[in-house]
């Protein structure tokens, strides 16, 4: 008996590793596990009374449920905090300035974790907090993955906040998506709070799409040319870092594509 059940759970597994290529039917399932057909469409029926599979009415197949992206999703934020604690400090220690963590929460970019520099100047400690998408570099990054459409449809009604050289409206934020995209990286020199340039790079999840973002912050008058260029290079590697922790093929799906 105990058999039997361990047997059905590593056919549940391959079938759903299966349905991970894309929509299937019974018969193609069972060709490609080299299984009775029988035996994978229980499986199947099973899987999608739980949640773990879906039957499309019309043509039959099966796809991926709800369940399991709602356990990628969960499991994904439980790892990547974890791994960017730890990623943060290394950042930190490397620049010697202070380093965070962000997540899209809504129409606003929300900081869940930090890393204090030892500077008695230095960003604000900014965890909890939110602040808007446009006019900061997290915010920025976060979006860097979106169509113009999913952009347009996050942003707030009305002018956009932000200072001097901050994108004040939807078109002006696309366009400067589309400069900024190629590049992978946002930097925002004191358009959202007077004497504060930031630097980010967005962290890409399993399907290639940002799921957070790594942001350096310093005053403005400790930033050259040189440690500019260097902040830079280091956040989009530690953001790099953590993308490829997520399961995410940096080498297929860079954070600098073009628009869908």
């Amino acid at each position: 008996m105990a058999n039997d059940s361990l047997t059905s759970v590593h056919r549940a597994l391959r079938v759903l590793t299966a349905l991970g290529s894309g929509p299937l039917g019974v018969q193609a399932v069972a060709d490609v596990l080299g299984s009775e057909k029988t035996q994978v469409s229980r499986t199947l029926k099973a899987l999608a009374e739980e949640g773990f599979a879906e039957r499309d009415p019309l043509t039959l197949e099966y796809a991926l449920g709800w369940r399991v992206f709602a356990l990628a999703a969960a499991g994904t934020d439980s790892h990547l905090r974890r791994t960017a604690s730890k990623a943060l400090r290394a950042l930190t220690r490397d620049l010697g300035e202070a380093a965070y963590l962000t997540v899209r929460e809504g129409s606003s970019a929300l900081t869940v974790l930090s890393e204090s520099s030892g500077h008695g100047i230095q960003a604000h400690e900014w965890v909890g907090r939110t602040t808007p998408l446009n006019c900061t570099s997290s915010g920025r990054a976060l979006l860097l993955g979106l169509d113009a459409d999913e952009v347009a449809a996050i942003l707030p009604t009305g002018p956009l906040p932000g200072r001097r050289g901050a994108p004040r409206t939807a078109a002006a934020l696309l366009k400067r998506l589309r400069q900024e995209r190629p590049a992978g990286h946002v930097v925002c020199a004191e358009e959202y709070e007077v004497g504060l340039t930031s630097v980010a790079a967005p962290v890409l999840g399993f399907q290639g799409t940002p799921i957070a973002a790594v942001n350096v912050s310093m005053p403005s008058f400790r930033l050259t040319p040189a440690t500019l260029k260097r902040t830079i290079a280091a956040v989009i590697t530690t953001a790099a870092s953590l993308s490829s922790n997520q399961g995410t093929d940096t080498c297929r799906q860079e954070p600098g594509s073009p628009e869908r």
